[in-house]
């Protein structure tokens, strides 16, 4: 654990509290500027489409520029997506609105490899606990981010205005923090063979397969319940304090467990922590299901946050594993397009679910993917189960 970590677990903190502002308001703002009900949420999904379609290139500008020169234009790009979100809210264009958050997708695209930067800051034999530490810093999200939201949205005439010119500050400073971050050179490999596998040859590991897979499916259960949230809670009559509440412990449970969670899967391994955040996600949909007071909210979205923490964390050094080092840019840039894609379809689930559905059918949707989170930890379990007396012999 150096300076260099810390530094980036702060980046980390300031990428989330970007993140979780844009997830409080960009629903509320979508359903105030949408011309149907249903494209509330379009605003988010162009968020994580963005996502998607910039997976591919940051891995090239990852390639070409190195880690810190990356990280400050996905920063640059996220200074002027918030100014252009902030225009299209004052001036109340929606359609304006959707093209700055797709925008802003690039920064989240670049952002989510902090954890794989994480691992290359710190010795071979803490990167568990690096990549956990860095999850941590989402704690400032969740202190920041809902809080941020809530005190800005009225700055100017037209709410919320206010909130994306401050997230423009935060992008900002995490540039100048960036700066001070030195990044260890990429290992590269000579020969002939310096390009590794395809990431079909990659995606034919049974770890890489998994940790892709549980990993997205994670990260969408999660989206396809937050995004909800703030929508969910408008139904129910609850002011905007209370779903910046809610928002806000739910990041908590996203990102506290990290100064453990990196213990937990060192000691007991990836797959029986996976494990339990699955059970943690099947205790948010029950609790979600009993009611819609406050604190069933609450206590949801917290377990919500832990479940996707333990989930998250187990799939980003289960696939580790699964790649050399000159495979790295590669393998990344397939794991963040499986996420972000994902997401896109969440996100737009999420709004046309919630709204045409209700918030008990949206939970009991979720089961699904769920489901076969588990299906795939079990088969990987028995595949390592299996080849065990192979290597032994």
């Amino acid at each position: 654990m150096n300076r260099h970590l810390w530094l980036l677990v702060a980046c980390q903190g300031l990428f989330l509290t970007n993140n979780v502002a844009f997830i409080a308001i960009n629903g509320l703002v979508g359903l105030s500027l949408a011309p149907l009900g249903w494209m509330a949420t379009l605003p988010v999904m162009a968020y994580v489409v963005g996502g998607a379609l910039a997976t591919a290139i940051v891995a090239r500008t990852q390639q070409r520029f190195g880690r810190r020169r990356s990280f400050q234009i996905g920063l640059l790009v996220a200074v002027g997506s918030s100014l252009l979100c902030a225009f299209a809210v004052y001036h109340r264009h929606f359609w304006l609105l959707c093209f700055g958050t797709l925008v802003a997708g690039y920064y989240a695209a670049n952002a989510t490899l902090y954890r794989f930067a994480a691992a290359e800051l710190a010795l071979p034999t803490a990167r568990e606990k690096a990549v956990s530490l860095v999850m941590a810093g989402g704690l400032l999200g969740a202190v920041f981010g809902p809080n941020l939201a809530a005190y800005t949205r009225n700055l100017f005439t037209v709410p919320f205005t206010g909130a994306y010119v401050a997230l423009s500050l935060v992008a900002l400073f995490a540039m100048v923090l960036m700066n001070f971050i030195e990044f260890p050179a990429a290992p590269r490999k000579a020969g002939s063979g310096a390009g590794g596998r395809s990431v079909a040859e990659l995606a034919r590991q049974p770890a890489f397969a998994i940790a892709a897979m549980a990993g997205a499916l994670g990260f969408g259960v999660m989206n396809l319940l937050m995004a909800a949230t703030p929508l969910a809670m408008q139904v129910c009559a609850l002011p905007f304090e209370d779903v910046a509440l809610v928002l806000q412990w739910h990041v908590i449970g996203m990102f506290a467990p990290g100064f453990f969670t990196g213990h937990l899967v060192r000691r007991f391994g990836e797959l029986p922590v996976m494990g339990v955040g699955l059970a943690l996600n099947l205790g948010c949909i029950a609790i979600a299901l009993s009611g819609v007071d406050l604190h069933q909210f609450v206590i949801a979205l917290f377990l919500l946050g832990v479940g996707w923490n333990f989930l998250f964390t187990g799939s980003t050094t289960l696939s580790l594993k699964a790649y050399a080092p000159e495979e790295r840019d590669r393998a990344q840039g397939a794991l963040n397009f499986c996420v972000f894609a994902t997401l896109a379809l969440t996100s737009f689930a999420s709004g046309l679910l919630v709204t045409t559905q209700g918030w008990r059918l949206l939970n009991l949707g979720s089961l699904l993917p769920v489901v076969a989170i588990g299906i795939g930890l079990v088969w990987l379990a028995r595949q390592r189960a299996r080849s065990a007396p192979a290597a032994g012999a």
